[in-house]
């Protein structure tokens, strides 16, 4: 318990000496040690914040409780500190402190202590700069001098608080928020969480880089708009000059509600993986060798006569490859991959082969375990964010298991082309598969699991062939990322045969936001003379609840155009839908259904009713849209097949078990 006190900033006076560390400040001047108080922890800024700082402050109560605070812990003269701007360091000593200006009433220190990048800030020149701010110093510029004796560590632990806060926590924005909520858990937690998971190498290196980015682009925009609005607020006049800036302002507001949302998203641990961001690939393909040979690269720890003879009888000898070929030998299948040309070969031999880098297939290649996944490990160590990047044309792996450790980012990641994958086992880390937008997956007899994001996370306009797969013990098993932006294509995705099973979460999610009501228009169009496709299901039926689910899914997913489909209850309590009749709709017809009750008929087709209802919605908000922009290019009739856009082209086999949510769900945001 002792140890954990340590660095509390709330332990009792009465202890002897201080508890703090110290620091010797870089450079050249010799300024005294001073507090080290950036190393907290993140529970002991948790504990700051929410018990004796913010509690359950509003926004625009956030300088009056941070005072309060600072009245009680923080000594109101008799210390030192090294007053630190972007241009120089100087000494002083606190004379005073103004609470509610979270500000300090400094003189210059005796000796005078100063380093600056030049030379032109002299004694004279300080003591003018000091009268001119009228000797009033933010706190947070201040890092207080260290003094053994611990008098002063609740002073350097109270300004080290205020300055982290308005380093890292604060946004100028946040104080015009609405006010009814409470700001800690709102705001407060969450973006510390993602202070630390950032520092831990918790957070992709991509997805910093677009916060950083959208944080960076808000605070310009809101600069803009308060300059806008104070000159709205600056003039009487009701002149045209005044119309167009309320114009203005308006447009920046929009951006920025924008992109504070998209800011919210990345900052909530929920919601972080699933906002997903658009990473930027610049793998550089290689192309074919000028000579236009092409090279097996054999991968193996040891190399013996008897695995030789058989890689030449297998894979090797011009009757089971078709032509002649250069053959290479490596011990690292990264290294063999990086000397990979267009149309090479690399194959694996057994053996658990541990890499400390990144797989990057930009060339169409193929990875060739030589025996059973087992026998074949890939194992990847180290921090670096991705394990294989995938932007070639046809690449195709098979025969591998590939195990990830101390990942922040998915096992595979197909950026662009297409990837095929074959009979492989992937133990993941983070998020499992990613394909991204215009990137083309086919996983087939492949086992996926332990990840702690999505198993399979499918991007707007991107192709997912899933077939005869498990994806099991994951948070969520297959992720549908939002494709309503009208720059995006719906999915192409194919499920036969597949087991997704134990996942925490669903065994399948779509995540979209949440649609405005005047979608609801356009379902009330589409639903016009549509009726009763399932009134109830007959106790006599001779279905089985894994077919009935693949069948009933894909009957309303091949006709995406239902809109808001709503279920209703019958006589009995069987759950039914208000849908469509189609002519050749898929029917299953099985004897397996008497092994089920009723309850387990309405838990089962339930998940399947939700799931069509939102598809269809999300479905039909995209047509809409879409009719809407060809409406404004002139457009006023379409192809039907053009509007009509399937997002899965089968789903057959399919078999949902234990997962801890559901077989089917949508995420709102």
């Amino acid at each position: 318990q002792e140890d954990d006190d340590a660095c509390s900033d709330y332990g009792s006076r009465d202890k002897p000496g201080t508890t703090l560390g110290r620091t010797v400040p870089d450079g050249n001047v010799l300024f005294p040690d001073i507090f080290h108080t950036d190393h907290l922890l993140f529970y002991e800024r948790f504990k700051a914040y929410q018990d004796y700082i913010l509690a359950d402050c509003k926004a625009s109560e956030v300088k009056e409780f941070t005072a309060e605070y600072l009245e009680k812990v923080l000594e109101p003269s008799g210390w030192q500190a090294v007053w630190r701007t972007n241009v120089f360091e100087v000494l002083v000593e606190v004379v005073d402190v103004e609470y509610s200006a979270l500000k300090a009433v400094v003189q210059l220190s005796e000796p005078f202590l100063c380093e600056s990048q030049d030379s032109t800030f002299t004694l004279e020149c300080m003591q003018e700069l000091l009268e001119l701010k009228e000797r009033r110093i933010p706190l947070q510029e201040l890092w207080v001098v260290y003094d053994e004796s611990g008098e002063f560590d609740q002073t350097a632990l109270a300004i080290e608080h205020v300055r982290f806060f308005y380093q890292c926590i604060w946004r100028t924005w946040d104080e015009e928020e609405e006010d009814d909520f409470d700001y800690f858990v709102r705001c407060v937690e969450p973006r510390l969480r993602l202070h630390y998971d950032i520092l831990e190498h918790r957070v992709p290196s991509g997805l910093v880089a677009d916060y950083q980015n959208l944080l960076s682009q808000c605070e310009e925009l809101y600069r803009k708009f308060l300059n806008v609005r104070n000159s709205i607020s600056s003039s009487d006049s009701d002149s045209e000059v005044e119309n167009v800036s309320m114009v203005e302002g308006l447009r920046l507001y929009e951006k920025i509600e924008h992109l504070k949302q998209k800011l919210k998203l990345i900052e909530n641990p929920l919601l972080r993986y699933v906002f997903g961001y658009q990473k930027y690939s610049g793998l550089q393909a290689k192309g074919l060798r000028a000579t236009g040979t092409k090279i097996a690269h054999v991968v193996s720890s040891t190399m013996t006569a008897s695995l030789l003879q058989s890689l030449i009888r297998d894979k090797l000898c011009p009757e089971s490859c078709g032509e002649e070929l250069e053959i290479q030998f490596h011990n690292d299948p990264l290294a063999a991959v990086n000397a990979c040309y267009e149309g090479d070969t690399v194959i694996i031999c057994p053996g658990h082969y541990v890499v400390d880098g990144v797989f990057c297939i930009a060339d169409s290649v193929e990875l060739e375990g030589y025996g059973m996944p087992d026998d074949i490990v890939i194992e990847k160590r180290g921090k670096g964010d991705n394990f294989v990047d995938c932007t070639g044309a046809n690449v195709r792996i098979s025969s591998l298991k590939l195990v990830q450790h101390d990942a922040v980012e998915g096992i595979l990641n197909v950026h662009c082309g297409k990837t095929t994958l074959e009979n492989c086992v992937l133990q993941c880390e983070t998020t499992g598969i990613t394909v991204r937008t215009s990137a083309e997956l086919v996983m087939e007899n492949s086992d996926l699991y332990g990840a702690k994001g999505a198993g399979v996370e499918i991007y707007p306009g991107s192709t997912c062939i899933l077939l005869n797969n498990g994806i099991h013990h994951c948070k969520e098993g297959i992720l549908i990322k939002n494709f309503l932006d009208e720059h995006y294509d719906i999915p192409k995705i194919t499920m036969v045969n597949n087991m997704i099973h134990n996942n925490g979460g669903y065994g399948v999610v779509l995540v979209r936001p949440t649609m405005p009501s005047d979608v609801k228009d356009a379902s009330a169009e589409i639903k016009k003379g549509i009726f009763v496709f399932l009134e109830e299901i007959p106790k006599t039926s001779k279905c089985s609840i894994p077919s009935f689910l693949d069948c009933l899914l894909m009957t309303f997913l091949l006709f995406p155009d239902l809109g808001n489909v709503q279920p209703t209850q019958s006589v009995d309590g069987t759950a039914c839908i208000e849908g469509f009749r189609q002519e050749g709709a898929p029917q299953c017809v099985t004897d397996e259904l008497d092994l089920y009750d009723q309850a387990e008929i309405s838990e089962q087709t339930q998940g399947n009713y939700e799931i069509a209802n939102e598809l269809g919605a999300t479905s039909a908000r995209k047509s809409q849209m879409h009719k809407k922009r060809l409406s404004e290019l002139g457009i006023t009739e379409a192809d039907d097949n053009l509007m009509s856009q399937e997002m899965f082209v089968s789903i057959v086999g399919n078999q949902f078990k234990w997962n801890g949510e559901g077989s089917f769900g949508t995420f709102l945001f």
